[in-house]
């Protein structure tokens, strides 16, 4: 028998398939923060309408969540590193949950900003954790189908959750949505709390001559995904507004977001069976797709046949893009996973910020026709980023440093040898 003084046996899963409750368990707690984040979005009229306030000004509640993200992910990340990581999801799950239900009970548009605000502080941790999570869970070459994975629970968010709340919503109020999505998130950190195996945090690449090198591969990385997420998120915000404005029925939104959403699980999907294998041609792929798309929005407006078309290209490539970056970060080795998955994560939301406060802007000013071609010029320039730097998104995985690859739960304890 080993002693109780013995070191910690690492923890070092064959596969896939043996990781497969932790998968399963971030991919439902990420379902649930995907859906948080973006709720608003299919319910920006009803909530307009109701706390009397402008549309542009509503569509501020996912800037608002997402700034606290962007300005708070590395330090927070920063000051928790030696807590247990998933004490830490547990707790980002119970913050998600109070600021739901502040949200459905809010009087007024400041109390549902505020509590925005809480939600957002929340998700500054949970997806940096998350992301370095998921990647401690599988042996270096099947990270990008590992974060593929737990991805989809991202996409289900825009399959289930987001159209199943606006659904709700337009039927028995944008109050009872939140609700409802409060008690889900109290549901996951239960099924996250049995299904979750313990990690350690940590994890740093080592101090050698390839270090330089690495972390400037990840600051292109990081710097590409906030390029995306701006370009999305300057049309994604005001979907709903769009989709209305071509003669689409309030009714009919929920359904939509729900078919747009399972397009963009095939993203996922492709993302999940090609990351492994050859990196650099999955994301430009993915992101030619995303900026073509969206220009054809542009083109076809106010088309009600023709927008639902374009945005369901574009809905099947957006699939992919989390998954993508997420990967391409993780493989630079720049800095511990954590720490990756901070940078991915704030300036994932810087973009989102960004781009719902640029699209706000484009709605008061040029107007809602021209929004389109906003958010497909600034996809376009992450793809040329992408082309040009072939260090950042090599064909092929980089083999990480030997001091990357230690995986060792936080709360082992001595085990029977």
């Amino acid at each position: 028998m080993r002693s109780r003084t013995s070191p910690p046996v690492p923890w070092r899963p064959d596969g896939v398939r043996e990781a497969a409750g932790g998968l399963v368990a971030l991919s439902l707690a990420t379902f649930v923060a995907i859906t948080t984040e973006l709720v608003p979005v299919g319910l920006l009229p009803l909530i307009s309408d109701d706390l009397a306030v402008s549309e542009s000004l509503t569509g501020l509640l996912v800037s608002a969540y997402a700034f606290m993200v962007a300005a708070l992910a590395v330090p927070l990340t920063h000051a928790t590193r030696r807590l247990p990581r998933k004490g830490l999801l547990l707790g980002a799950l119970a913050v998600y949950t109070a600021s739901n239900v502040i949200v459905a009970v809010a009087p007024t548009f400041a109390v549902v900003a505020a509590a925005r605000a809480l939600g957002g502080a929340s998700h500054a941790i949970f997806f940096s954790v998350a992301i370095g999570y998921a990647s401690r869970l599988v042996r270096p070459h099947l990270t990008g189908r590992a974060l593929a994975l737990v991805t989809a629970g991202a996409s289900a968010g825009f399959v289930l959750g987001v159209p199943l709340t606006t659904s709700l919503g337009t039927a028995v109020g944008w109050r009872a949505s939140f609700m409802v999505l409060g008690g889900a998130c109290a549901l996951a950190g239960v099924l996250t709390a049995f299904l979750l195996p313990p990690v350690a945090g940590g994890g740093a690449p080592p101090d050698d001559a390839a270090r330089g090198t690495r972390r400037s591969a990840l600051a292109t990385v990081s710097t590409t995904n906030a390029l995306v997420y701006l370009g999305q998120y300057a049309v994604y915000t005001y979907v709903s507004v769009l989709l209305l404005a071509t003669g689409l029925a309030v009714g009919a939104l929920g359904p939509v977001l729900l078919v747009l959403g399972g397009l963009g699980l095939a993203g996922t999907a492709f993302a999940a069976a090609r990351l492994d294998r050859r990196p650099r041609h999955t994301t430009i792929i993915t992101l030619a797709v995303v900026a073509g798309g969206i220009i054809a929005v542009g083109v076809v407006f106010p088309s009600t046949v023709g927008v639902l078309a374009a945005t369901a290209v574009w809905s099947a490539g957006f699939g992919a893009v989390a998954s993508v970056f997420q990967t391409a970060a993780i493989r630079t080795h720049g800095a511990s996973p954590d720490v990756t998955g901070a940078l991915v994560n704030a300036t994932a939301n810087l973009g989102i910020g960004g781009g719902a406060a640029l699209g706000a802007l484009v709605l008061t000013g040029p107007g809602l026709a021209t929004l389109p071609y906003f958010g497909a010029v600034i996809v376009a320039a992450a793809l040329i980023v992408v082309v040009l730097a072939r260090g950042a998104f090599p064909a092929t995985p980089a083999a990480p440093p030997a001091a990357d690859d230690a995986r060792v739960p936080d709360d082992a304890r001595s085990r029977a040898s």
